[in-house]
């Protein structure tokens, strides 16, 4: 088992203590990109770091990103960045840090986050979250880092996605009329990385988009995303599902949900994105 410095995941979301007691360093890693355009979840998980190392301070050092708000403004280019961070609000029970990705004088990306102490084993007095049944891993498909058409999803080859069967996107055919947007599988870091809270922030947008399941052609750029961490996931397998509600006038929002090898539902996120279809004029 690698040391953790070794980890992809972790060096490509560490952050360096900057000028300011606030301001931090880091490169954006071209190995967690779709084409050339950094995966939203993977910034997410960056500044997630940035705040949690800026807004735990030493007397919650184990807090961890527990809510986030995120809002892109522009893709940033890949190599190194800035991220300025404002602790909002420091309670005795949660805190909220602000933390911007910054390239040159511009603002890129904009979030939000909410640290709190997260359980390890949680206790649902209520889940109305629709089950998830799949093939075992080995039974369902590994998605390949090239894409139809030739674009190179660099985070594929870090992670292992096994979709299930009927739900594979980037298919030949038009789609049938009642196909469902939904994708759904599992997922894991190839170098045996376990999850943790942090990774999780990562795990939300490390999936295809729904609407690919529709036929929706090329990328899809999010606008804004929101995620819930709730729970530290246990080592294994994480099972994920993301689902379009409602796609109309170029805009679609998708819904995710992760469940742990325990079947815990351990993060939830929600993002609004644009997309195209062949047949869209203009």
């Amino acid at each position: 088992m690698p040391t953790p410095a070794a980890h992809f995941f972790d060096a490509a979301t560490a952050v360096r203590r900057s000028t300011g007691r606030d301001l931090f360093e880091a490169d954006v890693d071209p190995g967690w990109a779709v084409g050339d355009k950094p995966n939203g979840g993977y910034l997410q998980a960056l500044l997630g770091r940035a705040a949690r190392t800026s807004g735990g301070g030493e007397d919650h050092p184990e807090w961890e990103v527990a809510a986030a708000a995120v809002t892109f403004l522009r893709p940033p280019a890949v190599g190194q960045a800035g991220i300025r961070t404002e602790l909002l609000r420091r309670g005795r029970s949660a805190s909220q840090v602000r933390a911007v990705l910054t390239q040159g004088a511009q603002d890129l990306v904009d979030a939000v986050f909410v640290l709190a102490d997260l359980p390890v084993s949680p206790v649902p007095r209520y889940d109305a979250t629709p089950p998830l049944s799949l093939p075992e891993p080995e039974d369902c498909v590994r998605l390949p880092p090239q894409l139809p058409g030739g674009t190179h999803v660099g985070f594929m080859d870090t992670t292992e996605l096994r979709l299930d069967p009927t739900a594979i996107p980037f298919g030949e055919s038009p789609p049938a009329v009642d196909t469902p947007a939904e994708i759904r599988g599992w997922t894991r870091f190839c170098d045996g990385r376990p999850p943790d809270a942090l990774s999780l922030l990562f795990t939300v947008d490390a999936i295809p988009p729904p609407t690919h399941m529709i036929g929706s052609s090329g990328w899809v750029p999010t606008l804004q995303m929101s995620t819930y961490v709730r729970a530290r996931p246990e080592p294994g397998w994480l099972q994920i599902r993301i689902s379009a509600n409602v796609v109309a006038d170029g805009v679609v929002d998708g819904t995710c949900v992760v469940w742990d090898s325990r079947g815990h539902v351990v993060a939830q996120s929600t993002q609004l994105a644009r997309l195209r279809f062949p047949d869209d004029s203009g």
